[in-house]
């Protein structure tokens, strides 16, 4: 059975997730500097950028929340979906040379372009930061699929609509006995996420996350994990027309939209004529 290539999964997968859950809510100017944006949202323990991956402007946002907290030294750390847990650049000093970061966080180019996030990082590093990988080990994905105690990890209203945003993620043609052991999958990555937030707490500072849109929902994503303790503000960043996100982000930031694309179209069957 074909499914979603991977990188076309993680636009998809956030963003029906996202959707499924949202009310209408005014979006902010997209005029407004992000240096206030950021004020506006701050004291908070954690900050989570939800991105559509394949918005360019999404990932310049991202260099420049990284730099308006670090500029007032406010940046606990860097936590991202873009490398896994266990790998980090703590050891490093912040004149490192973009190859050495590149190791430090076993960086996967073919899924995570650098020159997209790279300059994120980068910045991070030369503010003297910790970036920290915050997604689950491939390796762990198996034992994931297999843990059942990860359905009680959500309410059943959403972890309905988690499972129907897999199904959309691989084009309705994934067989429907896996939509459990992949949601679980879902699941466990906000927890690994959350894990990470928490693990990186400093006090009066804030950890950054940056991640899909989907993993940033409150509803349903990384910040149904996190302790009550923990004081957290999610940001959606939307390529195009606003959507609503009352009661699942915190704020909605626009930006230009990007051509769409159908990730569907090379892995549906091939229709049939009639003779």
């Amino acid at each position: 059975m074909p499914i979603l290539p991977d990188r076309a999964l993680r636009r998809l997968v956030p963003l029906v997730g996202a959707t499924l859950l949202m009310a209408c809510a005014a979006s902010p100017s997209a005029h407004v500097p992000i240096v206030r944006r950021v004020d506006a949202l701050l004291p908070v323990d954690a900050l989570l950028l939800g991105e559509q991956h394949d918005a360019p402007e999404h990932q310049v946002i991202e260099r420049e929340t990284v730099e308006a907290l670090a500029a007032r030294g406010r940046l606990a750390a860097l936590a991202i979906e873009m490398a896994e847990e266990g790998n980090a650049t703590g050891y490093l000093p912040r004149d490192a040379t973009e190859e050495q970061v590149r190791t430090a966080l076993a960086w996967n180019d073919k899924a995570w372009p650098w020159n997209a996030y790279g300059p994120a990082v980068m910045a991070a590093v030369r503010a003297g930061v910790p970036v920290v990988g915050a997604n689950l080990p491939r390796e762990h994905m198996k034992d994931a699929m297999a843990d059942v105690s990860l359905d009680a990890q959500l309410t059943t209203e959403a972890r309905t609509a988690q499972q129907d945003a897999v199904r959309a993620g691989h084009c309705d043609l994934l067989p429907e006995s896996q939509i459990v052991p992949m949601t679980r999958i879902q699941i466990a990555r906000d927890r690994a996420m959350a894990q990470a937030i928490i693990k990186s707490r400093a006090p009066g500072k804030t950890v950054l996350l940056v991640s899909g849109a989907g993993h940033a929902n409150k509803a349903l994503g990384v910040p149904q994990h996190l302790p009550t303790d923990v004081s957290v503000k999610v940001v959606q960043m939307q390529a195009g027309t606003p959507r609503g996100t009352a009661g699942v982000f915190d704020a909605a930031w626009p930006t230009p939209p990007v051509p769409e694309k159908d990730y569907c179209a090379d892995v549906r069957p091939p229709v049939r004529r009639a003779s």
